[in-house]
């Protein structure tokens, strides 16, 4: 924001030296990037943070300044003249698109005489590098960098119907700007029109076949309120920014349209002449009072470290336009003003009156009382999922919470339900990595489908070694249509097989020291291979599934080799967590193996034999491991298969005996052959 050191002068006092007035402002929050001189004026330019828009105007800053100095400030009040005919016999405002726009207000002034600016004019325009236009153009920017309203001026008889609608665009509807390039608009653009066309796109930028040239007589003065977020998403979309659009996006303060609107005309009945019309076209409404906030005096030293006298909390409040409304030893109650929407908090108090008092006068020694906090257990589980993965050669990918309709069918394993649905549909990158895909609106179920896009995209640029992980929400719709369910997930996508990655899944249970078994059952979604998949199981709770991708999914997600996939409850694996570091001693006697071939029905899963070989095991058992599965129908007959394990025995007190692991090894066989059919081969 560059301010002019003369203009600033008409409000406020500014007789103290250029580098002091810059210091303090610095030191209040205006931090000063730099002074140009333009004349005989000088360009100061200040860094406004997004918050303090009303900085945004020279009146906004010679307020800071007046506070900061204890000086008066001085605000013209504008009071036009008015010829005694009502506007409303000529001019009707209305508004559809009530969320774009709250309030708009419209004042007309006839038999204006276009011309150049006075000179006045012109010099405090150019000390802000502001284009001159003409005397009418050139007083609604004056007013604007003013008070930091933005204000535009219509040619009136070029307004179809006198009307003044606020509206949606139509889809696909063509825009002329000022500028003189064509814009293409869209339903989430909002637009000021007459009963025709859109004049103006609402907060951004006038239209040519309604601005103010050299043939204008009558002009139409806006002053309107429009929302941030509806200014800022159409500037963006556009490429389409200004300083109005600027300052609309930081949210301009709406009890102030009617002094920029009076001001405005005030200034242009004395540089162009005219007649000003009775009354204000206006539609919307009236800005809602602030709440009050109290401040507690002994926050103050709390937070800052340092004594502020109680008399000066009431005053520096009242300067900076808030309305004290009670104060005592303890405590100011206050209501900000409407032009500062950034205080809503007590702490906001503490650092208005802090900056105000001086930070500079807080010593480095100043004791302020802290706490360490401590890290949720939720980022402690995160951080131990993300070492487990990368150190097994994983990257950690981010990826879009809006997918396509096939790929939201495609696999949902935590709801049957329908996905909700976005109203902005995502544009862009997605289209053009997957061609086909259809409209991405939808907000995903699953992390899944996302991560089988990162392996096509990589094996489309030959880079087929590609093993990626994700924690993310998924939206879950209620089916009682009550708040969707936004639970974090773990997702990995890998070209390792089915027992790799559930081996992976199994280190990062022992990892997070849950001290609790994966146990599989059967798994029969359709993206996922019916023998190379399974749902997981920790104590009865559902953990998630993991299975290689099936042919008809590789063909789905457009994948040339093989990938594996598992999605986790990560809510599950934080309740389960023991994140205080464990100590076992561990074992001085050596181990004992023993290899076992057993002969069981194909019905059997190893899961199934694993639990039991575990159970009879007992105390002495230190792992199981998987070796091999053979079937030969003529050796063991139909519906047969082997499996064949390694059993390792240890114990911690002393070497185990030939007789000791036989006698396990005995119970093994025998349990599994009464619990599962399983025979020895000898």
């Amino acid at each position: 924001m560059i301010v002019s050191q003369k203009w600033l002068a008409d409000y406020v006092d500014v007789s103290m030296s250029h580098d002091e007035l810059a210091d303090r402002l610095t030191m209040s929050g205006l931090n000063h990037e730099g002074t140009e001189t333009v004349g005989d004026d000088s360009a100061i330019d200040l860094e406004v943070t997004s918050n303090r828009a009303d900085c945004l105007g020279h009146i906004g800053v010679a307020r800071e300044i007046a506070v900061l100095y204890g000086t008066q400030l001085k605000v013209p009040d504008p009071q036009p003249k008015t010829n005694g005919q009502s506007i409303g016999d000529h001019c009707k405002v209305s508004i559809e698109s009530t969320d774009s726009c709250q309030r708009y207000t419209a004042r007309l002034i006839r038999g204006v005489k276009i011309g150049p600016s006075p000179q006045w004019l012109q010099d405090r325009l150019t000390t802000l590098g502001i284009a001159i236009v003409n005397n009418v153009v050139d007083v609604t920017n004056y007013v604007m960098f003013e008070c930091g309203q933005p204000l535009h001026a219509f040619d009136f008889a070029k307004l179809d119907g006198g009307q003044i609608i606020i509206r949606k665009a139509k889809d696909k509807e063509q825009f002329q700007a000022i500028d003189h390039r064509t814009y293409e608009l869209n339903p989430d653009d909002c637009v000021i029109a007459d009963a025709s066309n859109p004049v103006a796109i609402a907060g951004v930028m006038g239209g040519a076949d309604s601005e103010v040239s050299d043939s204008t007589t009558d002009v139409l003065i806006e002053s309107a309120w429009f929302a941030p977020l509806s200014v800022r998403k159409t500037a963006r979309r556009l490429t389409l920014h200004s300083p109005s659009s600027f300052r609309f996006e930081r949210d301009v303060d709406a009890a102030q349209l009617d002094w920029a609107s009076r001001r405005c005309c005030e200034l242009i009945l004395e540089c162009a002449g005219g007649q000003l019309l009775d009354g204000v076209a206006e539609a919307g409404a009236e800005s809602v009072a602030k709440e009050a906030l109290t401040l507690r005096h002994g926050q103050l030293s709390r937070i800052l470290g340092i004594e502020i006298p109680a008399e000066f909390i009431p005053q520096t409040l009242t300067a900076l336009g808030l309305e004290v409304i009670k104060t005592s030893a303890e405590s100011t109650t206050a209501v900000p003003p409407s032009w500062r929407k950034d205080l809503t908090r007590e702490v906001d108090l503490v650092e208005e009156v802090g900056r105000i008092y001086g930070f500079d006068k807080v010593p480095d020694d100043a004791s302020v009382p802290m706490a360490a906090s401590g890290r949720p257990k939720a980022d402690r589980v995160l951080d131990r999922i993300r070492d487990v993965l990368t150190s097994a050669g994983f990257d950690e990918a981010v990826t879009a919470s809006l997918v396509p309709e096939k790929w939201s069918d495609a696999y949902s394993p935590w709801s049957d339900q329908p996905p909700l649905t976005s109203s902005q549909p995502m544009l862009g990158v997605l289209e053009k990595a997957s061609q086909n895909i259809g409209t991405v609106n939808l907000l995903r179920r699953s992390l899944v489908p996302n991560l089988l896009e990162v392996r096509r995209i990589n094996e489309y640029r030959s880079n087929g070694d590609v093993d990626v992980f994700e924690t993310a929400k998924v939206y879950l719709s209620d089916p009682k249509g009550g708040i969707p369910d936004q639970p974090t997930k773990l997702a990995i996508a890998s070209g390792c097989g089915y027992a790799t990655m559930k081996g992976l899944i199994e280190s990062l249970l022992d990892y997070l020291a849950t001290g609790k078994t994966v146990t599989v059952e059967g798994c029969a979604d359709p993206l996922l291979d019916r023998d190379r998949s399974a749902r997981l199981m920790v104590e009865g709770q559902l953990l998630g599934w993991v299975g290689e991708v099936s042919q008809s999914g590789r063909k789905l997600f457009g994948l040339r080799s093989g990938s594996t996939v598992a999605e986790l409850d990560i809510a599950l694996l934080e309740s389960l967590a023991l994140l205080v570091p464990q100590h076992s001693n561990q074992s001085t006697f050596p181990p004992v193996s023993r290899d076992f071939n057993f002969i069981v029905s194909d019905e059997v899963s190893w899961a199934q034999l694993e639990s039991t070989v575990r159970g009879a095991a007992g105390e002495l058992l230190e792992s199981v491991d998987y070796r091999e599965t053979f079937r030969d129908a003529k050796k063991d007959g139909p519906g047969k298969k082997r499996l064949l394990l390694s059993v390792v025995l240890r114990s911690d007190d002393a070497t185990l005996t030939g007789e000791q692991a036989d006698a396990v090894s005995t119970r093994i066989i025998e349990r599994t052959q009464k619990d599962v059919g399983a025979a020895l081969v000898g």
